[in-house]
């Protein structure tokens, strides 16, 4: 970052756009706006506003730095440890996924199949992450509970901290798990969104996630399966009758998916389509009937 950048909020916007575009980064104007409101530790109105603003060495410091990650690929998220989801701030870690705005499709055809938000559910997050899914779910069912699994520790201490931060700790519980094994009882509803990237496909993907996104998080297997094959094992146990189950998928998986739990001899609810017309999710339901 040369001294010129330095001296304004302006200046260092210009010139990281301009570093940034070079490197091929998409949205390079925005992408910059946010990396220099993160150095100088103001929001981006800050930058669009008042661009006259100085911006000291030491904030062209932490920019220079801030600049050299992006441009080979880091997340902005990964920068600052969080990501918005479901309109909620979540704490991100070595350990938990990266959520994406797709994944909300698996909140929204949850919500969809079980409309009553009054119902005092309990909900069983496989593979929990950040703990996003279980905790968008509880904050729309004010009278559930939720357990959030994971085989990672770091996982289920960073869900651990995001429920407490957005007071849902007393609803909710984390622990460590290879998928199921670990919980008894049955649910009124699983979700989950399990790693569904063919093993092969892995060195493909864009460098955001395939550095930054725990590989364990990522690979299912030889044809992207592999958890599938687990979960759906466990869903007539884990099922209260009439119970529901959610499942992100990859583009393409959907019928496999739907195929594996039909054989489970769960009912099939239908797939919800993302923003960008592929089958995001699908629903099943125990086939056992309630009460």
């Amino acid at each position: 970052m040369t001294a010129a950048a330095a001296g304004t909020l302006g200046g260092a916007l210009q010139e990281t756009a301009g570093r940034l575009k070079a490197a091929g980064v998409g949205q390079a104007r925005r992408e910059a706006r946010l990396l220099v409101a993160l150095a100088a530790g103001v929001g981006p109105e800050v930058v669009i506003g008042w661009p006259e603003r100085p911006f000291p060495d030491e904030a062209a410091m932490r920019l220079s730095s801030f600049v050299a990650r992006r441009c080979v690929g880091e997340p902005f998220s990964r920068m600052t440890g969080m990501r918005e989801f479901w309109s909620m701030p979540f704490r991100l870690g070595p350990d938990t996924l990266d959520p994406r705005p797709d994944t909300e499709t698996l909140v929204e055809a949850v919500l969809e199949a079980v409309p009553d938000r009054r119902l005092p559910l309990r909900i069983l997050d496989l593979g929990t992450g950040t703990g996003c899914i279980v905790l968008a779910l509880l904050k729309e069912y004010p009278a559930a509970y939720g357990v959030g699994l994971d085989v990672a520790p770091g996982a289920c201490v960073i869900a651990a901290q995001n429920a407490a931060a957005l007071d849902i700790a007393p609803r909710a519980a984390f622990a460590v798990s290879d998928w199921a094994t670990a919980v008894d009882g049955q649910f009124d509803v699983v979700v989950s969104n399990p790693p569904y990237i063919p093993d092969c496909d892995i060195a493909e993907l864009d460098v955001a996630v395939r550095r930054h996104d725990p590989h364990r998080a990522l690979a299912g297997g030889a044809d992207g399966l592999s958890a599938y094959r687990s979960i759906v094992a466990d869903l007539p146990r884990l099922l209260s009758p009439g119970g529901v189950a959610g499942f992100e998928v990859g583009a393409g998986q959907a019928k496999d998916v739907r195929e594996l739990c039909r054989t489970a001899g769960l009912a099939d609810l239908g797939a919800k389509c993302d923003l960008a017309g592929i089958e995001r999710c699908i629903l099943v339901q125990s086939t056992e009937k309630a009460g």
